[in-house]
């Protein structure tokens, strides 16, 4: 896969970028274009919520989840209310200590706290030439943050990749399925998460019994359609808090008859209930 250079942000957004990572404000509904680069990297929502769409799936990082994305995935961003993204990128040796496919980890105090410092305004970080630096940089990525010594950069960057390597990953990485039919029914749910049409009736849609649909989705996801389902809500749920709207609405607008029931589903997934989320707890 040819590893391109970092598109331009979106018009809206405001960038500071520099070899080791950067920072992009985007306002809601902003983000970038396709794009790949030739070291691996973290994204972490100090504000707001990302969506992260790569070739595998599509993840949501919320502001305590960080998502990690592999050297030459292709992948682009966007943003539901205003987002204050941190990106970090990581040399081949630390990379190497992480998956080689794109995950989403919770965020620890610490992990937290490192990914600010890294890109916050004792960074003082510049914008390069082009506004692109954060994916120009194909070599070792091992160059000092700025406003810290090589040293010092360094054993931020160790901890914060051991601080990883120490949480679970969470569920909020939606893969993509291969097969055809599953992919037709993960535009209906996508499309109108608040569908509540059976696994057999969506079969029929898409011309495939209940049965074969249920043994594709445990071989290629390795999930139930209710568990598909209920991840297909969640995203759709967290964008929605992110713009602003209640648990009572954005329970209806996912699917659930009760708010109860979608607050459950939601603390499950995300570990927070919608109302301290949508507080920033």
């Amino acid at each position: 896969m040819p590893v391109r250079r970092q598109a331009r942000p979106d018009a809206g957004a405001t960038s500071l970028t520099w070899p080791s990572g950067g920072r992009h404000l985007w306002p809601s509904g902003g983000g970038s274009g396709a794009q790949a680069h030739a070291r691996g990297h973290l994204v972490y929502a100090a504000r707001g919520v990302l969506v992260l769409h790569t070739e595998s799936g599509t993840s949501i990082v919320p502001a305590n989840r960080v998502a990690w994305t592999p050297a030459g995935s292709t992948h682009r961003h966007r943003a539901h209310g205003e987002t204050d993204m941190r990106i970090v990128f990581l040399s081949p040796s630390l990379a190497r200590l992480l998956p080689g496919r794109p995950a989403v980890f919770r965020v620890s105090g610490l992990a937290r706290e490192v990914l600010l410092a890294l890109t916050g305004p004792r960074g003082g970080g510049h914008d390069d030439e082009d506004g692109a630096g954060a994916g120009v940089d194909g070599g070792d990525g091992g160059g000092a943050v700025p406003g810290y010594g090589r040293a010092a950069s360094g054993r931020l960057l160790r901890v914060l990749v051991e601080e990883l390597r120490e949480a679970d990953e969470q569920p909020l990485h939606l893969p993509h399925p291969r097969d055809d039919r599953l992919r037709a029914i993960e535009q209906i749910l996508t499309r109108t998460p608040d569908d509540t049409t059976t696994l057999a009736g969506l079969g029929r849609q898409v011309g495939a019994s209940a049965r074969t649909l249920s043994r594709l989705l445990r071989d290629e996801l390795g999930m139930t359609f209710y568990e598909w389902r209920t991840l297909v809500r969640v995203h759709h749920a967290l964008v929605l808090l992110a713009e602003g709207h209640d648990a009572t609405y954005t329970a209806h607008a996912c699917g659930w008859a009760n708010p109860s029931g979608f607050i459950a589903a939601f603390t499950d997934l995300v570990g927070t209930t919608p109302g301290r989320y949508r507080a920033g707890g």
